[in-house]
């Protein structure tokens, strides 16, 4: 079959770890592809990579008929210009062809204006970081990545952040509207996946989710009706139901490998939803009707916007980090929801085929190294034959891996952490929250600390948040109820709260310490002083989310104010929390009312930093447009 050259690139391609020797860059096509490469810069640096040394230095999966991704992890022996503007012109061919297409044939809106090639910059020194996370599709809000397409095209070439940070929830596998998941199976019957086998369901193959019977808004009517199956039920389809904070609905959690991997496309590619509707499937009642109409509006306006966003990930070298919605709502949040969800052989693939698309989507180009040939080819075989012994096989070693997390050589360094595949279990009650990293974790992120002198660590889910939620939190967890609140935040579990807190009090630990963290729907900035104790490090934790989700606008608003009364850190109640040693000083975001220090906004975060890794500015880059500062000044943060 021969390919439209228009439609050639389904996704990309996305920079990821680019540095003085290094290219790394992602792209999926809908056939295999030969690829060639030409750097130039803006004075007289030219590097062309001819298509047989570039095979040295890319692997490709061929995941569907009609879907290859390519990672090219292209090393140098003489380093790029730093600080200029490198374009890049990335050649592919086809097989069945002998000519050559640059990205005017496959992706023409790549570029910015008045520029021919899409190019990137090498700044290994962070001056500037753009961070976001959480990017709900269906979603009522503009989209952060738009507006950090928007911004970018406005800055003059010194300006630019050395990277864009994505710290999790990139896609919402466990949340998904009714009109994306139509796309998805339309999607699906255009690329021409393999037939997935699944065992102990109601459904004996794919073919049965994608197209017979999909299963809108009835997910959960796919297991077998025995009572075993209850906690496995309550785990998947019905863990994001948490009335104190929100109402959202896991009925339509994706369940196969290609549904996972279909969802990543249509996210970040305009050419992903060539020739795709979303007519409204049958069998809904009359209210998934009016939700239905109403979602594929936000869609509608979502996809129009994905070309701006697949330019953005042309040009920022691109860093990721999965948190809970990249496989599923509360993954692994306590010991007793692990003995459930891998209890069962259909909840183990559901979940092991999110990490799987993770790998290939987001994992493998944030350090290609940790993702040897061995492994990439048992991927492979998997994508070749979905459902055999060796696909389940995969998914739980891939459970057990312990090189998710990764650094990149930047100064400072940037480290991102995982917080979700090695947690610190809570021996006394399986029903209370796991430490978001166990001791042998912890102990090694201390060893990569020691003698750095500054430090950009990222956690997902942030080091020091609101106190009143995580008390909040707390009490519900008391009562047995973890689920119902998310309780997920460094200081639920004991152990793993006293050996952080330890390690920010080391005497070798970095001076400058930056915390990039997402996940709670709302921005903030703190700083952080160690109580008693002249010259500590100087610690902030800086939290951007959503891309494009935001907390119920009311309750924030009342538990802001409540939060600045009984914990501003001269409130005695400080000295019941487990950062008891630890003063703890809420930002103020300029413009805003008295009393309030969170910001409840889509957008995506800027952080600026001195040469020594200071904070010099901390900004939340609105996807409404807005431009939000916070106050660095102490004097500016207190109450008012």
């Amino acid at each position: 079959m021969t390919i439209d050259t228009k439609s050639l690139v389904i996704a990309g391609p996305i920079l990821r770890q680019v540095g003085p020797k290094r290219f790394c860059c992602w792209i999926a096509t809908r056939a295999p592809v030969a690829i060639a490469v030409t750097f130039k810069s803006t004075t007289s640096f030219e590097l062309k990579v001819d298509p047989t040394t570039l095979s040295r230095s890319t692997r490709t999966l061929r995941a569907a008929q009609h879907l290859h991704y390519q990672l090219i992890d292209l090393h140098l022996v003489d380093e790029f210009p730093q600080q200029q503007a490198i374009f890049y012109d990335l050649q592919l061919k086809t097989n069945d062809s002998s000519d050559w297409k640059g990205h005017q044939n496959w992706a023409s809106c790549l570029v910015y204006e008045h520029q021919n090639l899409p190019f990137f910059i090498v700044n290994p020194q962070v001056s500037n970081i753009l961070h976001g996370s959480c990017r709900k599709p269906h979603f009522d809000s503009p989209d952060g990545l738009v507006r950090a397409d928007q911004w970018l095209s406005q800055q003059q070439h010194g300006d630019w952040p050395s990277l864009l940070m994505m710290s999790g929830d990139q896609v919402y596998v466990d949340d998904v509207a009714t009109p994306m998941l139509v796309a998805i199976h339309q999607l699906i019957a255009s690329l021409g996946f393999n037939p997935e086998q699944f065992s102990q369901a109601n459904i004996k193959d794919c073919s049965q989710l994608h197209s017979k019977h999909q299963h809108y808004m009835s997910r959960e009517q796919l297991l077998p009706d025995i009572e075993s199956n209850q906690g496995m039920l309550n785990v998947l389809f019905k863990g994001v139901k948490k009335p104190v904070f929100t109402s959202d609905s896991a009925h339509n959690h994706l369940i196969s490998l290609a549904e996972m991997l279909s969802m990543y496309l249509l996210v970040w590619s305009p050419e992903a939803w060539r020739d795709i509707d979303m007519p409204m499937p049958s069998g809904l009642n009359p209210k998934q009707q009016l939700e239905f109409e109403a979602q594929l509006q936000i869609i509608e306006n979502f996809k129009s916007q994905l070309a701006k966003v697949q330019r953005l990930l042309a040009h920022l070298p691109t860093a990721m980090m999965f948190d809970d919605h990249d496989v599923t709502d509360d993954w692994n949040l306590t010991a007793a929801w692990e003995e459930t969800a891998y209890g069962h052989p259909f909840s183990e693939r559901i979940l092991g085929n999110a990490l799987l698309a993770y790998l290939i989507n987001q994992g493998w180009g944030n350090e290609p190294d940790h993702f040897p040939e061995s492994l990439l080819d048992r991927v492979q075989h998997v994508l070749d034959a979905p459902g055999d012994e060796r696909h389940q096989q995969l998914l739980s070693d891939l459970q057990r891996f312990h090189q998710w997390g990764y650094q990149w050589q930047t100064q400072p360094p940037l480290l991102v952490l995982d917080t979700r595949t090695h947690r610190w279990r809570s021996e006394r009650n399986f029903n209370k929250p796991s430490g978001l990293m166990d001791w042998e974790s912890l102990t090694d992120l201390q060893q990569s600390l020691l003698g750095q002198n500054a430090v950009i660590m990222v956690s997902p889910a942030p080091v020091f948040g609101v106190k009143l939620i995580e008390s909040i939190q707390a009490l519900m967890t008391f009562f047995g109820k973890p689920l119902m609140v998310d309780a997920e935040n460094w200081m639920a579990h004991p152990g793993s709260a006293s050996a952080l807190m330890n390690l920010f009090r080391h005497p070798k630990t970095p001076k400058h310490f930056v915390i990039l963290s997402g996940d709670v729907h709302y921005s903030f900035a703190y700083s952080v002083e160690l109580r008693g104790r002249r010259g500590g490090p100087d610690i902030w934790q800086v939290t951007s989310s959503g891309l494009k989700n935001q907390f119920p606008t009311r309750l924030l608003d009342v538990l802001d104010r409540l939060n600045r009364w009984l914990f501003s850190p001269r409130s005695p109640l400080n000295l019941f929390t487990r950062r008891r040693q630890m003063r703890i000083i809420p930002h103020k975001p300029i413009g805003s009312d008295a009393g309030e220090r969170l910001v409840n906004c889509s957008g995506i975060g800027l952080l600026q930093l001195r040469e020594d890794g200071s904070v010099k500015k901390i900004v939340q880059l609105g996807a409404d447009g807005s431009t939000i500062e916070f106050e660095l000044d102490e004097d500016q943060a207190r109450w008012e």
